[in-house]
């Protein structure tokens, strides 16, 4: 039973921040390397799931993490609201379409999970809904997972002080500005039943999360790329030999 109250959100004090960055720019490498073979090989694919709390950086993860990584084989994919025409539909309609072909990175920031996180803090599903679409969740990734996608999921994990810092920043700091949503302060006032719902999301979920300390965001793109490099590395990816005649 994972209890996030147990879980860290900052880095650990023994942990040098100039070391840490420095190994991370080996990691990014080292991902871009491994993306190479992935997509020259095209036997596997990756997807990553990026779930947090508003400011917890999963924009800065996927541009830090993924920055050696060539264009052409990789892809974003936000999820917001649901559109009217995703509403018609069940709710994974609008996520499998995005699942990553073989040889290619797919992340994702925020994701199906959505579905089991904001519906349930505001009450807009009940509880049995809530089991059903983890049922369905569950079901959706394991298909996944059976056709040679690892799934990497990762809960990004800032403390609530954390967040209220880089939220007021977003209203001084020109660069930030223009993440600034009244939203998410709105949101904020939801917070325990946000970690409510976040710790069941963890315990529910058969593929595994990597619960990552989010306060500082050079730990926090640390232990993304060394999950991520030791994941794909255990792939034994190789780069095609050219067949002899």
């Amino acid at each position: 039973m994972i209890r996030l109250a147990d879980l860290p959100t900052g880095a650990p004090e023994n942990v040098s921040e100039d070391s840490v960055r420095d190994e991370t720019k080996s990691l990014v490498s080292r991902i871009g390397e491994l993306q190479e073979m992935m997509l020259a090989e095209g036997r596997h694919s990756l997807l990553v799931v990026l779930q947090g709390m508003d400011t917890s950086g999963k924009d800065g993860t996927t541009q830090k993490v993924f920055g050696g990584c060539d264009p052409s084989g990789i892809n974003a994919r936000g999820f917001k609201k649901p559109t009217d025409e995703e509403l018609a539909h069940d709710f994974l309609w609008r996520v499998h379409p995005h699942v990553p072909a073989k040889g290619h990175i797919q992340v994702f920031n925020r994701s199906h999970y959505e579905d089991v996180l904001i519906t349930r803090v505001h009450g807009w599903i009940d509880d049995d809904t809530a089991a059903f679409r983890f049922s369905a969740i569950n079901a959706f990734e394991n298909l996944i997972d059976s056709n040679d996608t690892l799934i990497l999921k990762f809960f990004l994990n800032i403390s609530y002080a954390r967040q209220e810092e880089k939220l007021n920043r977003r209203k001084t700091d020109l660069v930030k500005m223009f993440k600034h949503n009244d939203g998410d302060w709105e949101e904020r006032q939801h917070w325990d039943g946000y970690m409510r719902a976040y710790e069941d999301m963890l315990n529910r979920s058969e593929i595994p999360w990597h619960p990552v300390p989010a306060d500082q965001s050079w730990y926090r793109d640390y232990v993304v790329a060394k999950t991520i490099v030791e994941a794909m590395e255990q792939l034994d990816l190789k780069f095609p030999l050219l067949e002899q005649n």
